[in-house]
């Protein structure tokens, strides 16, 4: 039988984290799991091909050699082609710079090729126009990006894997390692969910539950174009415990306040007050992440006195309470002795 032809899309921007590890797991489908547990290696199940706009050899992010098997130009037919993680500044459109690679996926969308993207890779399908009008998943440090300039696109900040156009020919994946949790759903969809429970065996995959948000941290690089708005980020970036930091900030600017909430949420993108619960959250996670201290006492030093209302917007930022968002990061980071078994409140 033919083997599904699965296409990696390479460039000097790719990160190799990504454009490896899914060829080493989409590769090793229906191979490895029957070596490991008899003995004996099954047939690989996947035609694997990493393309790139030209065949011959270049380094790709971080200075790792890559080797194109074909040239887009050569390959005319593919059941999956995914646009692996293609790095770029989180202020700066990729415009201009993929016009090739954007053709061959046009045609590749139109011929009836599934096209998929990890992270920065939907950047690249957003520019191709095939994420107009739908929903897209990216790392959540591009969700400005996207907001200004692919307002056609509604990018999901928290999703992992979003398959809201899946039939209509078009899967993105989030972060970086949500090519893990692509990889998965590709070898259910083409060869059944016991390949992916096995290949997840092999490589100890899982999913990420949760989503995007326990990760996603805030950004906020300080405005040049409004200096007066820059010198309130800066100001709020060390006194976000002070009692009513909107008229704080108001007045430090000199300005009335509509006129200061105006200025503000077109320089930041954020209400003043939006920005203040971002800037404590952020300072919360922090806190939870490294200091063996009640919850409570987290949310006060903060800025909050109502311990009920910092637990309720801390899971409205999060996704997660924070005595899980401490469980969770307990798994990630070592942290001081004692700071997992603290008071949890």
């Amino acid at each position: 039988m033919r083997k599904p032809v699965i296409a990696l899309l390479a460039a000097p921007e790719t990160s190799p984290s990504v454009l490896y590890g899914l060829y080493d797991v989409l590769l090793s489908v229906g191979a490895v799991f029957p070596d490991m547990t008899t003995g004996e290696p099954g047939d690989a199940l996947f035609d694997v091909r990493i393309v790139a706009a030209d065949r011959e050899p270049f380094r790709c992010f971080g200075g790792v050699l890559v080797e194109p098997r074909a040239a887009i130009g050569d390959l005319a037919t593919a059941d999956v082609a995914i646009v692996c993680d293609m790095y770029t500044p989180i202020d700066s459109p990729p415009r201009g710079r993929y016009p090739r690679e954007i053709d061959w996926l046009r045609r590749m969308h139109a011929g009836g090729s599934l096209i998929a993207s990890v992270c920065t890779g939907s950047l690249m399908l957003a520019e191709a126009g095939l994420l107009d009008g739908r929903q897209a998943a990216c790392h959540w440090a591009y969700r400005d990006l996207f907001r200004e300039h692919y307002p056609q696109v509604e990018m999901t900040e928290d999703s992992i894997l979003n398959l809201t156009s899946e039939s209509q020919g078009v899967i993105t994946a989030g972060g970086v390692t949500a090519w893990q949790d692509l990889a998965l759903h590709l070898i259910a969809r083409l060869c059944g969910p016991e390949q992916a429970l096995q290949t997840s065996k092999v490589f100890l995959l899982a999913g990420h539950e949760d989503g995007q948000r326990p990760f996603a941290a805030m950004t906020r690089p300080r405005q040049a174009r409004d200096a007066v708005i820059g010198q309130c980020q800066a100001w709020i970036a060390q006194h976000y415990a002070s009692a009513n930091p909107v008229a704080a900030m108001a007045e430090r600017s000199g300005l009335k306040p509509r006129t200061f909430g105006r200025r503000f949420r077109s320089a930041t993108g954020y209400l003043p007050i939006d920005y203040v619960h971002a800037v404590r959250i952020e300072e919360a996670r922090r806190i939870i992440e490294t200091e063996a201290i009640g919850i409570d006492d987290v949310g006060s030093q903060v800025g909050y006195e109502d311990p009920t209302f910092f637990r309720r917007l801390f899971k409205r930022k999060t996704g997660l309470s924070p005595a899980a968002y401490r469980r969770k990061m307990a798994g990630i980071l070592p942290g001081p002795p004692g700071a997992w078994s603290a008071r949890e409140g």
